[in-house]
């Protein structure tokens, strides 16, 4: 059965409960294969309506701060793994609370909170280093935890091998909607650099961007990956992939307000890539729409734009097999990810209603906005 997407509130975001099964078993195949744990990294999608669905499947959640900790904690109650360049003093007995696993960016952090952690006396709390190979393939320096100075993970020549004690593992980002050669080549540098450190860790979190559900992704080369460091060191290993458990899973449907003409057609939505999508401008990319093309590839070519009042609020050029009119509705596809954790309410504009789509139940609105949303963020 398809969305009737004609039907659907405008701005909307909608994810497909039976894509997202799709995605998660996928992921399963690979802790069943593996033994690995596979985590949600929230700061790419956390919909935690969906949160008793995801753990049925993977293993927990993993968090940036202490209000994904806490999300997690209440709304899967799974592990809780947690890593933040800096955690700030006055909310980390609470972090402890909500933790299983806690990360730090650096040894002075890791000398700073230590003795808390050792003295939690309600559940052992495992920690880790987060490393920085120096390593990484991504061309955007925005999304590039190993660009120059970064400020993320300690590096090999700042390494202190005399503070490992009562530290369980080691943590490594590097990649970014990236395949599994990208990890192959990864791991060499992290077990050339790392390795006699490696082998006296519990884990070894291999971080997230790893694309998995993509439909070329080899998963044969990860699991050569993942096998590759608990043959060798006996290790558990974690993987925290965001996009990949909501990957092609959602949507975001807008209505086209007005038709504007300055040098081409221009069509004014009620969806915002500054306020809804804002990786369509950080990135930035080109999201694909149903039944619709590139500029030219279809016989009406317009621009598309928002009704904010920020000049640069464009999403992009597109072409159509028909007109556009004011009451048109566009879909916007893979619009579960890094869109409903990063929106805003800029301009006073309305955040999309948030639906969740299966066989059983049909079109189900989980969450609207309104002004008391935009108030009370001021």
């Amino acid at each position: 059965m398809n969305i009737d997407f004609s039907s659907l509130p405008t701005p909307c975001y909608i994810v497909d409960e039976r894509l997202l099964i799709k995605n998660l078993e996928i992921l399963k195949s690979v802790q069943d294969r593996t033994g690995c744990s596979i985590l949600l990294a929230q700061k790419g999608f956390s919909m935690y309506s969906v949160y008793p669905l995801i753990g049925q499947y993977l293993k927990g959640v993993t968090s940036s701060s202490l209000f994904e900790a806490r999300l997690g904690y209440e709304e899967m109650g799974k592990e809780v793994h947690i890593y933040a360049p800096a955690y700030i003093e006055e909310e980390f007995d609470e972090i402890l609370r909500y933790c299983d696993h806690i990360v730090f960016n650096s040894f002075n952090e890791w000398d700073k909170y230590k003795e808390k952690v050792k003295n939690y006396k309600t559940k052992k709390i495992e920690c880790g280093i987060r490393i920085n190979p120096e390593y990484s393939e991504i061309e955007t320096h925005l999304y590039d935890p190993c660009y120059n100075s970064s400020r993320l993970g300690v590096t090999l020549s700042n390494f202190k091998e005399d503070k490992l004690e009562g530290l369980d593992g080691l943590h490594f980002h590097t990649m970014c909607e990236q395949n599994s050669d990208t990890l192959e080549r990864t791991i060499k540098v992290v077990d050339e650099k790392f390795g006699k450190y490696i082998k006296d860790m519990k884990w070894l979190n291999f971080g997230g961007g790893h694309h998995i559900t993509r439909v070329d992704y080899d998963i044969e080369s990860l699991i050569r990956s993942i096998s590759y460091f608990q043959d060798k060191y006996g290790v558990k290993v974690y993987l925290e992939p965001g996009e990949a458990i909501a990957l092609n899973t959602g949507y975001l449907v807008a209505k086209v307000l007005d038709i504007v003409e300055n040098g081409m057609k221009i069509a004014i939505l009620d969806a915002s890539a500054a306020c809804h999508m804002p990786d369509v401008l950080e990135m930035p990319y080109r999201p694909n729409i149903i039944d619709a093309g590139k500029p030219g590839e279809y016989d009406y070519s317009y621009r598309l734009g928002s009704h904010t009042c920020l000049a640069g609020d464009v999403i992009g050029d597109y072409s159509f097999k028909k007109p556009l009119s004011p009451g048109d509705k566009l879909v916007f596809c893979d619009m579960a990810h890094y869109t409903m954790v990063k929106n805003n309410t800029f301009n006073g504009i309305n955040l999309p209603a948030i639906l969740l789509y299966n066989e059983k139940d049909g079109a189900k609105i989980i969450k609207k906005f309104g002004y008391e949303d935009f108030k009370s963020r001021l």
